[in-house]
């Protein structure tokens, strides 16, 4: 539940200030589960096709204002998390930690490389430009060609 209540909460909580300001970004970050579905994770795929949707209202209701929002669905992220978990895939599946992220971790994602949140952050960064002023109620995966499938 709290991949989507934190993401309506905080805009909920952000809004007034951005129209205050005369001006926001609304960045979400939602999943390459957002927008497609894998099996046992129904929890997870419900919340996060419910962060695409809200960010879509928002960009509606926000239209007419200098405010935008938009939600990016990373595949997967190298980040301590996940580092934690491959050498527990690879000793589950009985395999060296190179052919459980490749066959495994990173199955479904065409690259087989990891986004990074460096990546993340300059995506981010550059919704918050003037650039990206017209780019509002879209969800931008950033998952290696995954939602390409």
């Amino acid at each position: 539940a709290i991949n989507m209540s934190s993401a309506f909460h905080t805009t909920a909580a952000a809004l007034p200030m951005m129209r205050d300001a005369g001006w926001g970004r609304v960045i979400n970050i939602s999943s390459a589960h957002g927008l497609t579905a894998s099996p046992y994770k129904s929890a997870y795929v419900t919340a996060k096709h419910g962060v695409v949707g809200m960010t879509k209202v928002v960009a509606l209701e926000t239209a007419k204002e200098p405010i935008t929002a938009n939600a990016i669905c990373p595949g997967y992220v190298l980040t301590p998390l996940v580092e934690a978990q491959i050498p527990d895939t690879a000793k589950e599946y009985d395999m060296t930690e190179e052919e459980a992220v490749e066959k495994i971790i990173l199955d479904r994602q065409p690259s087989k490389e990891f986004a990074t949140v460096e990546q993340l952050g300059g995506l981010a960064v550059y919704l918050c430009s003037d650039s990206a002023a017209q780019i509002t109620g879209t969800s931008i995966s950033m998952d290696g060609g995954w939602t390409a499938l």
